[in-house]
């Protein structure tokens, strides 16, 4: 877990143990998070209406924390830890920088692409770098690196920011 050449907080690199765990193949489109708005009346968020994020098949944007665990909970789930998530976007590898190896990404976007058309890693698995923020259920600390748990770190028990 971690990068080296990261920001500090991603330092250091370290090993540790995650049990298996389940995770989205994709992040929830505007069409999946519709049909939550619709079955809760929940208010939407920011941007919903905006065109450059309005497509049915992009990634629902613009939730806050509370928004998006409220929502993995009505899909019966749960967010994932920094560390699951961090394992998911690797693809089952160890060390490479990007989800898909370590070749810079290709191309930019203006706007979210619809969701499933960025490369698949290795588990199959789409979207996991910098196409939206993708929240995690830990708490931010920017030392935590530097003593966390060896398997299934969880983040801190507090905190003032969640991790994205």
């Amino acid at each position: 877990m971690g990068w080296g050449q990261g920001h500090p907080c991603e330092r250091p690199v370290h090993s540790l143990w995650v049990d298996a765990f389940l995770i989205a193949r994709t992040p929830v489109t505007n069409e999946e998070f519709a049909a939550y708005l619709a079955a809760t009346g929940t208010a939407p968020p920011p941007f919903w209406s905006d065109p450059g994020f309005a497509d049915p098949s992009q990634p629902v944007v613009g939730l806050s924390w509370d928004e998006a665990q409220a929502l993995a909970v009505w899909f019966g789930a749960r967010l994932p830890t920094e560390a699951e998530w961090e394992r998911a976007a690797r693809g089952g590898g160890d060390d490479a920088r990007y989800p898909w190896g370590d070749a810079k990404p290709g191309h930019t976007f203006t706007r979210p692409p619809r969701v499933g058309k960025t490369p698949a890693n290795p588990l199959g698995l789409t979207d996991l770098s910098g196409v939206c923020h993708e929240w995690c259920g830990d708490w931010f600390d920017e030392s935590y690196y530097h003593g966390s748990p060896v398997r299934n770190p969880r983040g801190p028990e507090t905190g003032t920011r969640r991790v994205s």
